[in-house]
């Protein structure tokens, strides 16, 4: 398989003596442009298009030609990918060809044709996951176990609802990060998905009477023997904890397995149900959208509204006591 390009080098001088070096770090601050997680990705749909490209004997895959990336369109379509994750395929074609200076064959018209006539034709609606509310939050941390496991998964939990984190928002949290005081949690987030410059930000997790975050993070805390680096980390079978940090994904095969075990169905939770349950649930409990604006972050009221639609569905509905 055709290896992946490398970044251009932004300047074409003889590379020696110092220049090589502030090359090579110039290299390294433009590979650092997307966030780790979005490079990955990229890297991994433009290996399956290059994979695809080879399968089928067409020559080059970069650069790539518009009629190639159609057909490559049209069979991930046949296959069962949904428009999200095609739009994906192609943004990461066009980083790729843009890193080595060539043109973009994803702006050929055939190429946006075939994408629009994909969505008109399987729909481009997002599979929406379920809310992880407080009622389930705190079922969930009932059910679960004392064990050193069931400490982090509780502190997890409620620390990633209470502070509508998004996963990768938790698993970069350190020790450092946190600060308690009498009236719950400050805790840095260094880095987001809304801060990719990484000016940092500032939130507050409020303690709990029924399920506290502060006491459960505590507890895995003292349990782990953590005094300092990665809050959350692995955890083998001899109940050793790792001096790694957990993934995104291992948060996500959290909250499916501790939702499954109060009897919810796994597969609607997502890495992203604390966030969105700590948004439903404070929009039904009459939250300022304002203050829920402190704690999740969000830069628009607008995409804030679909969680307090979704909490007030049928308050004041317009159809109530007519039939």
């Amino acid at each position: 398989m055709a290896p992946l390009p490398a970044v251009r080098e932004p300047i074409t001088a003889v590379q020696t003596g110092k220049l090589a070096t502030d090359l090579e770090a110039a290299l390294s601050y433009a590979k650092a442009e997307k966030a780790p997680n979005t490079r990955r990705a990229y890297e991994t749909d433009h290996r399956l298009f290059v994979a695809w490209c080879e399968a089928r004997g067409i020559p080059s895959s970069l650069p790539a030609t518009p009629d190639a990336l159609a057909a490559f369109l049209a069979a991930e379509a046949e296959a069962g990918r949904r428009p999200s994750t095609l739009g994906r395929r192609l943004a990461a074609i066009r980083y790729f060809h843009k890193l080595a200076g060539l043109p973009t064959p994803t702006d050929a018209e055939a190429v946006k044709a075939t994408l629009r006539g994909i969505r008109r034709s399987v729909g481009s609606a997002k599979v929406r996951k379920a809310p992880a509310l407080a009622e389930h939050l705190k079922a969930m941390v009932a059910a679960s176990s004392d064990t050193l496991a069931g400490k982090r998964d509780r502190a997890l939990l409620l620390v990633g609802f209470a502070g509508a984190f998004r996963r990768s928002e938790l698993v970069m949290l350190d020790v450092a990060d946190i600060e308690e005081n009498e009236a719950g949690l400050r805790v840095i987030i260094r880095r987001s998905k809304t801060d990719q410059d990484g000016e940092g930000t500032i939130i507050a997790v409020a303690r709990g009477s029924v399920a506290c975050p502060v006491r459960a993070l505590n507890e895995w805390l003292a349990a782990a023997g953590i005094e300092s680096g990665p809050l959350f980390r692995p955890i083998n079978r001899a109940s050793k904890v790792s001096q790694n940090r957990l993934t995104s994904r291992s948060v996500a095969n959290i909250i499916k397995k501790m939702a499954g075990a109060i009897g919810l169905d796994a597969a609607m939770f997502s890495g992203h149900s604390l966030r969105s349950g700590f948004l439903t649930s404070a929009a039904a409990s009459g939250a300022s959208i304002f203050k829920m604006m402190d704690v999740s972050r969000h830069r628009s009221v607008e995409t804030l509204r679909g969680y307090i639609r979704d909490a007030e569905l049928f308050k004041d509905h317009a159809g109530a006591g007519l039939l």
